[in-house]
């Protein structure tokens, strides 16, 4: 067998293991199997083979894998306006039940609703807002 065949197929199979790891090391190491394919091709010897596949995969491991992996985790974004409220604590103004009710949050009066419909949340309770619908707060009680 060629040994342009063998480099062409381990490329192949690198590739494929990449789609399964989602690493970007796997992908890299195939585009220089892939590339030392093409120099055992115009047919350089199988030491030559060695060293360009070597060369190829440490330059692109080293400076290649990080600026992908920057991309790939990227860290979630700062959340602001009302989908910041979403998560935080508030306090019952006014009882709050599945047609309405008032709530405070973060020192701002908010309408709200109970999350379940079948719940009634009494003034004073403290409630996780869940949701921002419009200008209402949909809110569910803490345990």
């Amino acid at each position: 067998m060629d040994l342009w065949l063998i480099w062409l197929i381990a490329a192949g199979v690198l590739a494929v293991a990449e789609i399964f790891t989602l690493t970007a090391a796997l992908g890299i190491l195939g585009a220089a199997a892939l590339v030392t394919a093409g120099a055992a091709a115009l047919g350089l010897p199988l030491p030559a083979q060695f060293l360009i596949f070597t060369v190829l995969a440490a330059v692109s491991l080293f400076f290649v894998r990080p600026i992908a992996a920057r991309h790939l985790f990227k860290p979630q974004p700062e959340r602001f306006g009302v989908d910041a409220l979403v998560g935080r604590s508030a306090y019952v103004v006014s009882e709050v039940t599945g047609l309405g009710g008032r709530v405070r949050i973060g020192g701002e009066e908010w309408t709200a609703r109970a999350y379940d419909e079948t719940l009634v949340i009494p003034p004073g309770a403290t409630v996780d807002v869940m949701e921002i619908n419009g200008a209402t707060a949909l809110v569910y009680p803490r345990e």
